[in-house]
């Protein structure tokens, strides 16, 4: 059993998140804590010109009221960053004290083979217990 256990989450796949809770709730700790995480990627320079300063702010926001929306109880900590998803993961579970990461994988095609997915990099490079749920 684990007493931090990190869920990390595709921002626009909902359907993982039920999944994924259920998961992190079998392998967690009596008095462990739950924190999900969600990663957006930052807009390039040349395109975030384009949209208000605040925008990244409000999106995260919008994010974290989506997945606290869809989530159930109040064991669970809600995190939305922006940055690059393996390295925020990464980044967060270690100033984090978390000892087990919780991660979707959708079935490889061609590319996630070419250029591998979000959750083949946080399992090669975690320094904790990994989780990958299909």
């Amino acid at each position: 059993m684990y007493i931090h256990v990190l869920v990390a989450v595709a921002p626009g796949h909902v359907e993982a998140y039920t999944k994924s809770l259920d998961a992190a709730r079998r392998l967690l700790a009596d008095g462990g804590k739950i924190t999900v995480l969600s990663v957006l990627e930052e807009l390039p320079s040349y395109v975030g010109s384009y949209f208000p300063a605040d925008q990244m702010e409000k999106s995260r926001s919008d994010q974290a009221s989506m997945i606290k929306a869809e989530i159930s109880g109040d064991d669970v900590d809600v995190q939305v960053l922006s940055g690059h998803p393996t390295n925020t993961i990464l980044d967060w579970a270690g100033k984090h004290g978390t000892d087990c990461i919780v991660v979707s994988s959708h079935r490889p095609g061609l590319s996630h083979l070419l250029l591998g997915s979000t959750a083949a990099r946080v399992v090669r490079h975690a320094e904790c217990a990994v989780v990958v749920l299909r």
